[in-house]
C-alpha cells in the first residue's frame, strides 16, 4: 500500500519550531476560560494593603510606596488572566475615587478663601501648568508629558495626574512616561511636605502666609494638610481651605484640556458630539461637590468617602504601575521627571511671592 506524501504547507504548525503557536492558543484559552476580575484585583488588593502596612508603620507616602509596590510586580502583567482586573482597578477605580474626592470640598469652603487670594491661587495654578509643559520641551518630551506633569503638580497630584492620563490617553503618552511622572510627583510632595513647613519658619511667615504657600504648592491633598498642620494648627485650617479649592478646579481643567487636545487619534472617526462629551466621572465629581455643598447629609458621607476615595485611588495607581513596561521605563529615564521638577520650582516660588506680597 502506497503510502500517503504529507504536505507540510498545508500545517499551520509546520514551522512553529519554538511553538509560539501552541503557546499562544494556549494563552488565549486561558484568558478565556479564567480570565476574570478576581485575578487581578486581588493581586491588587494585596498589594495595596501592604502598601497601607508599609505606610503606617514607616510613615512614607502611600501613593509612592504602591507605585513601587506594583512597579515591583510589573511581571504579573504577563499572564493574560489578570489583565481584565488589571483594566478595571486602572480605569473603573481611578474614575469612582475622583468622583468620591468630590465630597471633600464645599463651594463654602472656596467662597470664604476670598477674592484675591483665589485669583492668587488661580494664577500659581496656571504658571505651574504652562511650566510643566516648558519643562517637558526643556527634556525632549512632548507636550503631553508637560500636561500630565503639570496638571497634577497644579491640582491636586496623583489624582489629578490619573484624571488627566483619562484625557490624554495611553496613545499619546505611554504607561512608562505615566509612571515615573507619578513617582515623581509623589516624592516632590513628600519632600515639600517636610521641608515646605520648616522654609516658612525660616522666613518668619504668618500662620496665614505660611499655610497659603503649603497649600497652593504642595501637590497631594494628605501632604499639603499635614504640612500646614506641621507648621501650626492655624496654618493647616487655611491651608486646607487653600488646598481643597485647587481640587475643586479639577473638573474644569480637566473639561478644558480636553478640549484643547481634542480625542486620541483612534478617535478620530468617532462623532463629533462623542469626541467632544466628557468621560462620566467628571460631570459626577461636580454632581458629588454641588451635593456635599447643599446637603446637610452630606458631611457623614464625607468622613467615609475620604479613606474610600484613598483605597480606590491607591488600587488604580498599584494596577497602573503593574501595566508598565520596565524597558520603556529605563528606556525613558529621568526626563520624564523633569517637568515635575520645573512646574514644583514654579509653584513654590510664585506662591511664595503672592504669600509675601497679599496676606
Amino acid at each position: 500500500m502506497r503510502r500517503q506524501a504529507i504536505d507540510w504547507q498545508m500545517l499551520p504548525t509546520a514551522g512553529d519550531l519554538y511553538g509560539e503557536i501552541h503557546l499562544a492558543d494556549h494563552a488565549a484559552a486561558q484568558a478565556r476560560d479564567g480570565g476574570t476580575l478576581l485575578h487581578g484585583l486581588a493581586i491588587c488588593g494585596i498589594a495595596a494593603a501592604a502598601a497601607a502596612w508599609l505606610s503606617e508603620h514607616y510613615h512614607f507616602p502611600i501613593i509612592l510606596l504602591g507605585l513601587l509596590i506594583g512597579l515591583s510586580l510589573s511581571f504579573v502583567a504577563r499572564d493574560p488572566r489578570s489583565h481584565s482586573g488589571l483594566d478595571f482597578a486602572s480605569r473603573t477605580c481611578l474614575r469612582l475615587g475622583v468622583v468620591l474626592l468630590g465630597f471633600q470640598v464645599t463651594f463654602a469652603q472656596i467662597g470664604s478663601l476670598g477674592i484675591e487670594p483665589f485669583a492668587a491661587l488661580a494664577v500659581v495654578m496656571l504658571l505651574t501648568f504652562f511650566a510643566g509643559i516648558a519643562g517637558a520641551r526643556l527634556a525632549g518630551q512632548s507636550a503631553y508629558v508637560g500636561i500630565l506633569s503639570g496638571g497634577a503638580t497644579a491640582i491636586c497630584g496623583a489624582s489629578a495626574a490619573m484624571a488627566l492620563y483619562g484625557i490624554i490617553g495611553k496613545e499619546r503618552v505611554n504607561q512608562a512616561q505615566f509612571a515615573i511622572s507619578l513617582v515623581g510627583v509623589s516624592l516632590a510632595s513628600a519632600l515639600a511636605m517636610s521641608l515646605y513647613p520648616i522654609l516658612a519658619s525660616y522666613l518668619h511667615l504668618s500662620d496665614r502666609q505660611a499655610g497659603f504657600l503649603i497649600g497652593a504648592s504642595i501637590h497631594d491633598v494628605a501632604q499639603a494638610i499635614g504640612g500646614g498642620y506641621a507648621f501650626s494648627e492655624a496654618a493647616g485650617s487655611y491651608a486646607t481651605i487653600v488646598k481643597l479649592s485647587r481640587v475643586a478646579l479639577l473638573a474644569p481643567v480637566v473639561v478644558i484640556t480636553g478640549l484643547v487636545i481634542g480625542q486620541a487619534p483612534g478617535d478620530a472617526d468617532r462623532p463629533l458630539w462623542r469626541r467632544l462629551s466628557l468621560p462620566w466621572f467628571i460631570p459626577a465629581f461636580f454632581v458629588t461637590v454641588l451635593f456635599n455643598s447643599f446637603v446637610d447629609a452630606a458631611h457623614g458621607i464625607a468622613n467615609l468617602a475620604l479613606p474610600a476615595s484613598k483605597g480606590l485611588l491607591l488600587v488604580a495607581v498599584i494596577a497602573t504601575a503593574m501595566r508598565s513596561r520596565l524597558d520603556l521605563l529605563m528606556e525613558t529615564g529621568l526626563r520624564a521627571a523633569v517637568p515635575v521638577l520645573v512646574a514644583t520650582t514654579v509653584s513654590f516660588v510664585v506662591s511664595l511671592a503672592f504669600a509675601l506680597t497679599l496676606l
